[in-house]
């Protein structure tokens, strides 16, 4: 592996890491506080994990692509957002399919902290396509 890569990888797992926790534990204290009755489908700690997972997985796809210079990153990335809204859907099947009483705040769980770490994606990513 290049030294660039390396470096690349290791500033964004540190920066996910840092956004993914401050996000879990805002996003516990709130539930905590105002959801205390509420059972929720998924734990929290599954789908931040499902969100990092996914998240690491298109980034080092497209930093390794860019890396080993590869120009034509867009592609790839567009095809783990595809492989991404599959993977979601696959993830969230088991809750469509038990027909849940509380729909709005289980999908709230899930896509809020989604559209959350897409633009984080999005903002790494375009980073690594400007330069």
């Amino acid at each position: 592996m290049n030294n660039l890569f390396k470096k690349r990888e290791s500033s964004f797992l540190i920066q996910l890491t840092a956004v993914g926790v401050l996000l879990f534990v805002i996003h516990t204290y709130l539930s905590f506080h105002f959801a205390k009755d509420i059972i929720l489908f998924f734990p929290l700690w599954h789908i931040y994990l499902f969100h990092i997972v996914t998240v690491i997985i298109i980034y080092t796809l497209i930093n390794y692509r860019e890396s080993i210079g590869k120009t034509e990153v867009f592609n790839a990335f567009i095809l783990g957002m595809f492989l991404k809204m599959i993977l979601v859907i696959v993830f969230l099947l088991p809750w469509i399919l038990s027909k849940p009483d509380q729909k709005g705040y289980d999908l709230a769980n899930f896509f809020i902290p989604y559209f959350i770490f897409l633009a984080f994606e999005v903002y790494s990513v375009t980073r690594i396509l400007q330069k």
